[in-house]
């Protein structure tokens, strides 16, 4: 339902520099915020007899702390989709007007509501009514939110709390023809959230969002199901500021770096919302992992409460349900009927934009006649290719329904609790970039020209060759069987890859991408399973100004380096005082 397009994230009336998010820039991330708080809620088929909607309530589940510690202590992590009694957010705020700023914080989460079909004064599993209607006993659960805006100058001299409960509630529906009633009750919801500030620096504060459950704890044997009524579910925190704008903490400028690893977020991860940049107006902090300026893709007519899914595979198989699992569905839930009310009446026009969509390509213009292009036929000069900029390259191709979700392990994450992050790669000087100034390799684009095809037509890729086509990196020609070290790119790198920093790896082959852009094919020295790999095709793939060439004469048994050590993470005790934990 979401993704993070490359072109930008969420638009903000508040530009850099200035004095903070519009009034509407929460509901400018409202759409991605409610796709984190349904993530999850009710899958396909939508129906309450699916294995898969009997397990439910997996991400930002806070339970009171007694129940959840029955066992022993929370074990702190980036990753919401382990049950925990608090949600713990920091992040940097740089200071643009100190006398006049403030921060906004908004919470949400959502509250059980249990949905209890009667009959005759008694509780039963199904009831049909005489119309036909199958009404089924089923946990429904209510959106909340509750929001604190307060001045910079006051979080700094202690911080402010505000309860962030619900009340418990019961409402009675009759059902036609006195055939029952469904009865939907709800437990009351104990929480509160702390918001302070840390001064660093003139100009740079840490903002730390404490959310946590202060609920009475029922009986530790007491099964998850019943729990969760006293719990806050899909917890998620929106965050902005006045006179302020917040930095990021997956790509945050050179200068802030230490400052970012020493962020302490457990159970929770901030991102920035707002224009594409590594500051921003706007966070949302969500305890699933997303990339900075995430958005949901215009081309989704709606939520289908499953992010990691294609919307156009989703619709289709949901069109295929057979009327009696429709009917299951639709007695389910009342969002599970209105999914199937949204696939069934489907304009044909907004199905076909679910098929895919590409972003960013640009048509390449022609540069040189292809046997005077550098490694081309009849060519004695390799390929020298600086790689494309993170922003010029495609978007996926497929179904833009979808959130990106971070793949690499939470707790590698930059702030993550529990482990630091490795700091950020070593990157290759500008000025020793192929076509930089006063580089000697000048860039060549694999554009075509006039005498070659176009590379969707029957002979565009003639003369060319992964196994033994090279690109000129700092003047040495990498190609198959080269030995090289990994420096991935802080902005616009994979964040498997990032995790791969400073191993050395052999190149398999060197492939020329239809936007002109060159990616080396490699395997890591280390890797158990790279001779297996290689024989499959199974390849980590780099740009040319990612790799570092290793010198000719270098041992194939040199061992593989390790990313640059990161400074501890900070890890303070929930007990701990914020002027504690600023010594």
């Amino acid at each position: 339902m979401a993704e993070a397009l490359a072109d930008g994230g969420t638009k903000s009336a508040a530009q850099k520099g200035g004095p903070g998010p519009s009034p509407g820039a929460f509901e400018q991330l409202g759409a991605v915020a409610d796709a984190v708080l349904y993530e999850g809620y009710l899958l396909y088929p939508y129906r309450r007899s699916s294995t898969k909607n009997r397990v439910r309530w997996q991400f930002g589940v806070l339970f009171p702390r007694d129940w959840v510690e029955a066992d022993g202590p929370v074990t702190p992590g980036v990753s919401g989709s382990a049950d925990s009694w608090y949600q713990q957010t920091e992040c940097l705020l740089r200071v643009r007007q100190p006398d006049s700023a403030r921060v906004r914080v908004r919470v949400r989460y959502l509250q059980m509501q249990r949905k209890q079909v009667e009959e005759a004064g008694r509780p039963v599993e199904s009831l049909r009514g005489d119309d036909g209607t199958v009404h089924l006993t089923f946990d429904e659960a209510l959106p909340r939110e509750c929001e604190i805006e307060a001045p910079l100058d006051e979080l700094l001299r202690g911080g402010r709390t505000v309860a962030v409960s619900a009340a418990a509630g019961e409402d009675v529906e009759p059902l036609p023809d006195d055939a029952g009633r469904v009865v939907r009750s709800r437990e009351e919801i104990c929480a509160e959230t702390t918001v302070t500030a840390e001064r660093l620096s003139d100009g740079l504060c840490r903002i730390r969002v404490r959310t946590t459950n202060t609920a009475p704890a029922p009986a530790p044997r007491t099964p998850r199901d019943e729990a969760l009524r006293r719990a806050l579910i899909a917890t998620h925190t929106l965050i902005g500021g006045s006179g302020a704008e917040f930095v990021s903490l997956i790509d945050p400028p050179a200068d802030l770096e230490a400052l970012v690893r020493a962020c302490r977020n457990e159970f929770t991860f901030p991102v920035l919302g707002g224009e594409a940049g590594d500051t921003g107006p706007v966070l949302l902090s969500a305890p699933i992992i997303l990339p900075d300026h995430p958005q949901v893709a215009p081309e989704s007519p709606g939520d289908l409460h499953d992010a990691a899914e294609i919307d156009e595979i989703l619709t289709l198989r949901t069109m295929l349900l057979t009327d009696e699992e429709k009917r299951e569905a639709r007695a389910t839930d009342p969002r599970a009927a209105a999914i199937l009310d949204r696939v069934d009446t489907m304009p044909q026009e907004v199905f076909e934009r679910l098929h895919g969509a590409v972003r960013s390509l640009t048509p390449a213009t022609p540069t040189a006649s292809a046997d005077r292009l550098p490694g081309g036929v009849g060519s004695p000069d390799p390929v020298a290719s600086a790689a494309a900029p993170a922003d010029r390259m495609p978007d996926a191709v497929g179904s833009p329904a979808q959130v990106n979700l971070a793949a690499a392990p939470a707790d590698r994450l930059p702030g993550a609790a529990g482990s630091p992050a490795p700091a950020a790669p070593a990157r290759t000087p500008a000025e020793r970039l192929p076509g930089a100034l006063g580089s000697p390799d000048p860039v060549t684009f694999g554009a075509a020209s006039a005498d070659r095809p176009a590379w969707w037509q029957e002979g565009g890729d003639d003369g060319l060759s992964p196994t033994t086509d090279t690109v000129l990196v700092d003047g040495v020609p990498l190609g198959g069987g080269s030995r090289v070290r990994l420096r991935p790119r802080g902005r616009g790198a994979d964040a498997q890859d990032m995790f791969l920093a400073g191993r050395t790896a052999e190149v398999a082959a060197v492939f020329h991408d239809v936007d002109g852009s060159v990616h080396l094919a490699v395997t890591l020295d280390d890797d158990p399973a790279a001779e297996l790999n290689n024989w499959y095709g199974r390849f980590h793939y780099f740009r040319p100004d990612e790799l570092e060439p290793l010198e000719p004469a270098g041992s194939p048994d040199e061992p593989s380096a390790p990313a640059p050590a990161a400074a501890p993470a900070r890890h303070t005790s929930d007990s701990e005082t914020p002027a504690a934990e600023a010594e």
